[in-house]
């Protein structure tokens, strides 16, 4: 289906998506990319739902994002795709679901968004979300929410209202005003590569000083994945499978027409231009070849200025210049090999860690696999 919504990406921590995403930023003509905006609210705002920053409001403060709202980041993608260029947002499902199995229940901020009459016109021709149309409160709950007063301790569970089958803290509403898709990684090699990034000496560039196994985002992102799947948000039509459909579930609103495009980062890396390909024609985004190129001053300078709030997490991306095949697909590994460069990496405490947090979430993993764009 073309459209002119919001690309989202929803993904997991670690799963080469910032590399991914350097992809889509040298269409800078045509595509206006947002780098992992919710974040800023989940771990920070006044509507946090991590509690890795809880005890530290000096760490909040200096963020920059202590005032960040889900509203206010919404605004934000609705002013960048009011200049004309469609929105490209690369971003972790966990930062919409809550944590840890926690009932979702719709942010304050967003508690004034009202289903039903003028909402197609609010959409503008930009591909906007429209959120300064809406209007009202839905109960007396909305009523009692206040940002101004001071937040409990965490601030979620918020007291509002939740909406039958959505798993994110963000109303409907506004999820059907985006076209989601999906990026994956083996846990055998994203949660290893997270684990990294909290311990020295990178610990003391991201500031994450502790490994949690709940910032895994693999149960988000299935939770996630199949609320779009049952409820035609995305579907029922399998990228990369033009015979293949998928049945929606007994909660099944409207179909948007958006295909199920899920991408697999090892696959992408096998074949970037294959995939990409794929990608590009079920988003409705032309492919050209030099979108796999930013060997450039340019496309360097805006990739660092993107990326810097995230200090330590992107290096990678940050100094490649390309997107090319691997010279050798990765071998199969056993748990036990695994395992073995674990210990030698991060002793066997870090290596015991890391493989319970791997193990727990391989299930996911290839539940969601089952509907990866084939290499």
């Amino acid at each position: 289906m073309s459209n002119n919504n919001p690309i989202f990406v929803a993904t997991h921590p670690r799963a080469c998506s910032t590399a991914f995403e350097r992809v889509f930023m040298t269409q800078r003509k045509t595509l206006q990319t947002i780098h992992e905006p919710f974040g800023d609210a989940f771990y920070y705002g006044p509507e946090r739902m991590g509690a890795r920053f809880e005890t530290d409001e000096k760490a909040r403060e200096t963020s920059g994002f202590a005032q960040s709202t889900f509203k206010t980041i919404l605004d934000r993608i609705e002013r960048e795709a009011a200049e004309g260029k469609r929105v490209f947002i690369k971003d972790m499902a966990y930062y919409l679901v809550p944590p840890e199995d926690q009932a979702p229940c719709v942010a304050p901020s967003l508690m004034n968004v009202k289903r039903g009459v003028g909402t197609e016109a609010q959409l503008n021709q930009q591909g906007g979300l429209g959120l300064e149309g809406l209007n009202g409160v839905d109960s007396p709950q909305d009523s009692a929410v206040n940002l101004d007063s001071p937040p409990k301790s965490p601030p979620f569970p918020y007291e509002t209202r939740s909406e039958p089958k959505n798993p994110t803290i963000v109303p409907r509403e506004i999820l059907e005003r985006f076209h989601f898709t999906f990026l994956i990684r083996h846990p055998n090699r994203s949660i290893p590569s997270y684990y990294r990034c909290c311990v020295p000496p990178l610990v003391e560039r991201s500031g994450f000083h502790k490994f949690n196994p709940s910032e895994a985002g693999y149960d988000e992102l299935k939770k996630f994945f199949d609320y779009c799947k049952d409820t035609g948000l995305t579907g029922p039509k399998i990228c990369d499978r033009p015979d293949t459909e998928t049945s929606t579930g007994a909660y099944s609103e409207k179909p948007t027409g958006v295909e199920i495009c899920v991408i697999d980062a090892d696959d992408l890396l096998d074949d970037p231009e294959g995939i990409l390909r794929k990608f590009c024609k079920s988003i409705d985004v032309p492919f050209t070849p030099d979108m796999l190129n930013w060997n450039n001053d340019e496309d360097q300078e805006f990739a660092q200025e993107a990326f810097a709030k995230w200090d330590g997490w992107h290096d990678d991306a940050i100094n490649s210049k390309d997107l090319k095949p691997r010279a050798h697909k990765q071998k199969p590994k056993s748990t036990d090999e695994f395992y073995a460069e674990w210990v030698d990496k991060y002793g066997q405490e870090g290596a015991d860690v890391i493989r319970r947090t791997a193990e727990a979430n391989v299930e996911a993993y290839e539940y969601l696999k089952g509907f990866a764009i084939r290499a």
